[in-house]
């Protein structure tokens, strides 16, 4: 497989140094194309892999391209991508926002299989979570190439295209509304007298420990919860007051704009 990389922005760079580091690629079968020269040198340095000087080497050397372009780039880079692929068979991975498997398998040949992605930000440190769905060509194959990239950066699943618009509005979205939460706790500390830094590293890694407790027991977090706060105790009385203050119902609505304006984005 030689696999092409559309777009050396941070998160196309981010998914290939994964894989890299993971063993799932090898630096001698990946390809950069930037339209920005100075992203596809960037991308190169950082994974040591190839650059292609332009769409159509790329086409001619690759087989499998993941696409991280933005989105108003997508057609044009798309209707150049199959001119030069023709009648060649190969497997595009989206990683653009908002853009439905219906147009991405529009704008390119029959021959070329589809995949579209939804992944996050902490991508970029190795900790994503991502989700990707099938398009009507693809196969168990593709799908296994899908969750190799991905996993290679974090937690993988796949998911109908009918639920990414809720994947967005939970985990693409999400990670603001940690660094949100994370900000207000460490506010909170600093008000009760605890340095500015260390607030925020306590904050941080209070969150990070708590993730890591439920992806790694495979314990509900009302179990989790309930193993820290003892009858009469501290936890129970924080809890008492975030419920008070309506965390969990600012949480579902948060969601809820986010999934539905990501449903907006993608039928305009």
């Amino acid at each position: 497989m030689n696999f092409g990389v559309i777009g050396c922005g941070k998160m196309g760079s981010a998914l290939i140094a994964g894989a890299v580091r993971s063993g799932a690629l090898t630096p001698t079968e990946v390809w950069g194309y930037d339209a920005i020269a100075a992203a596809t040198e960037d991308f190169c340095r950082q994974t040591q892999c190839h650059a292609a000087a332009s769409l159509q080497e790329l086409a001619q050397k690759c087989d499998t391209f993941l696409l991280a372009t933005k989105p108003y780039q997508v057609r044009d880079v798309l209707s150049q991508l199959g001119q030069s692929l023709g009648t060649k068979p190969a497997l595009l991975i989206s990683v653009a926002a908002g853009i439905p498997l219906a147009v991405l398998e529009d704008c390119l040949p029959a021959t070329v299989r589809v995949i579209r992605t939804m992944p996050n930000t902490p991508a970029l440190v190795g900790k994503g979570a991502s989700a990707y769905a099938l398009g009507a060509r693809s196969t168990s194959s593709d799908a296994e190439v899908a969750s190799t990239l991905f996993s290679s950066v974090g937690l993988a699943i796949a998911t109908p295209e009918s639920l990414l618009d809720a994947v967005t509005g939970l985990s693409g979205s999400g990670p603001a509304y940690g660094f949100v939460i994370i900000e207000a706790l460490a506010d909170a500390g600093v008000r009760q007298g605890l340095p500015r830094n260390d607030a925020i590293q306590l904050a941080a890694q209070t969150l990070l420990g708590a993730a890591a407790m439920v992806l790694e027991t495979g314990m509900h977090p009302a179990q989790l919860k309930d193993m820290v706060a003892s009858p009469g105790g501290t936890t129970i009385a924080g809890i008492a007051a975030l419920e008070q203050n309506s965390l969990r119902h600012a949480l579902h609505e948060a969601v809820s704009a986010a999934t539905q304006r990501s449903r907006e984005l993608s039928h305009s």
